[in-house]
């Protein structure tokens, strides 16, 4: 029942297409001199605090059932409102996690916070603008100047297909059983924003105010733990969100926010790919990039500008505040506008291009991989693609989403000050 990802099938499989040409080293092993993902000094979040705590410009503060969590939080710059809450055991401390102590996961552009009651650290996950995802861990127990330990040994189960072939995050939808054991005979899903909502969240709890669609949230499988796979998914029988106020920082795990972070995962997975690519082939076949970044383009802009986005089935509202939090970070243009305002009725963004752009995972990219994915964007944007799949851009679509580019990107290509017609 596993979900071909279509998209990862298409970047990896044209990928082997140019780089077989090469020969030698992997496609993108991360011991590559071009990457030295395990050597090369990281200018990630993470790092950067390590730093700041070392030389005493931060301090740590340790409370509580909670430990360093909410000092992570705050000095990561990351708001308690992005709370999801998963209750399947399908991470590395799945011999503490159940429906009735879940594991959080907290996040913003830049990096991933995971806490389960009575885990003896806390998880990060933060993106390095040329490595990639970097992993690491937080003791749970008070010192001075705690450390950040970084964990390569992730790199099983976080470098995989679902990731794009290199150390990336996942978003998994599984099939529980009351006690938060996955059954793996009937397979699971991995979701991203063209995920349909009726396989995403399996082993999640879902909150909010208006949630108008169906989807696996907020329930396990009903009937025995041996019992055969059907033609579709088993019967499910709902579980209620209780999250002690005493143990967690909310009792929200916000739809907009799981969407969010559905969209998120896998555009900081293609932007390292793309990184990576580039950068191998630039090392060893230079005349070789040009054609590579022709057919990596064309995917990540797809991706980038929501054009295989799932339908929404009506109208979303959040529980947290997430999605007030997430719109007010901007940038805006000197209209107000922002890519990070939501629209939720009938897609998930008002102006359909990822705010990830302004991520530094994209300003990290190298220089021949921006200027391809500027290139493709701008054939969509201008109205020089025809292709029918690209007519889910209205004209009012394109102009917005250049008029907010051109007042908020300083790197963006003189070209974009055409007529978008």
């Amino acid at each position: 029942m596993h979900r071909a990802n279509w998209l990862a099938a298409g970047i990896v499989a044209g990928a082997v297409a140019v780089l077989a040409e090469i020969g030698g080293a992997s496609l993108a092993s991360p011991d590559h001199p071009a990457i030295e993902y395990t050597t090369r000094p990281t200018n990630d979040a993470v790092s950067q605090l390590n730093r700041k705590i070392e030389n005493g410009q931060v301090q740590l503060k340790f409370e509580g059932v909670q430990g360093y969590l909410r000092a992570v939080l705050d000095a990561l710059d990351i708001p308690v409102e992005s709370q999801m809450v998963v209750f399947s055991k399908t991470s590395l401390e799945m011999h503490l996690i159940s429906p009735r102590n879940p594991r959080t996961i907290f996040f913003n552009d830049r990096v991933a916070v995971g806490w389960v009651p009575h885990e003896p650290f806390v998880e990060v996950i933060a993106d390095d603008p040329r490595q990639g995802v970097i992993f690491y861990t937080l003791d749970q127990k008070p010192a001075q100047r705690p450390v950040f330990i970084r964990h390569d040994d992730c790199l099983v189960c976080h470098e995989s297909y679902s990731t794009l072939g290199v150390p990336g995050m996942q978003i998994r939808s599984v099939f529980t059983a009351p006690d938060g054991r996955q059954m793996r005979q009937f397979g699971d899903y991995t979701s991203d924003h063209r995920s349909p909502f009726g396989e995403r969240w399996g082993g999640w709890f879902v909150t909010g105010k208006q949630v108008p669609m169906r989807h696996l949230g907020n329930a396990t499988v009903k009937g025995p733990d041996n019992q055969e796979p059907t033609a579709g998914n088993p019967t499910m029988g709902s579980i209620q969100v209780d999250l002690d106020s005493g143990s967690y920082l909310s009792p929200h795990s916000d739809i907009v926010a799981l969407m969010v972070f559905d969209h998120q995962v896998q555009m900081i997975n293609l932007l390292t790919r793309v990184g990576w690519e580039t950068r191998f082939a630039l090392y060893d076949h230079p005349e070789l990039t040009e054609r590579l970044l022709r057919d990596d383009s064309r995917d990540l802009v797809d991706y980038l500008m929501f054009i295989d986005e799932a339908p929404l089935g009506g109208k979303i509202e959040g529980s947290s505040g997430f999605a007030e939090k997430f719109a007010a970070r901007g940038p805006r243009d000197h209209q107000g506008r922002s890519l990070r305002e939501f629209d939720l009725e009938r897609r998930m963004m008002r102006y359909p291009c990822s705010y990830m752009i302004y991520s530094e995972a994209f300003d990290g990219l190298p220089v021949e991989a921006k200027q391809a994915i500027y290139k493709r964007m701008w054939e969509i944007l201008s109205g020089e693609e025809k292709d029918r799949r690209y007519a889910r851009l209205s004209l009012a679509d394109r102009q917005a989403i250049v008029a907010i580019l051109r007042d908020t990107k300083p790197d963006l290509p003189d070209y974009f000050q055409a007529v978008t017609r």
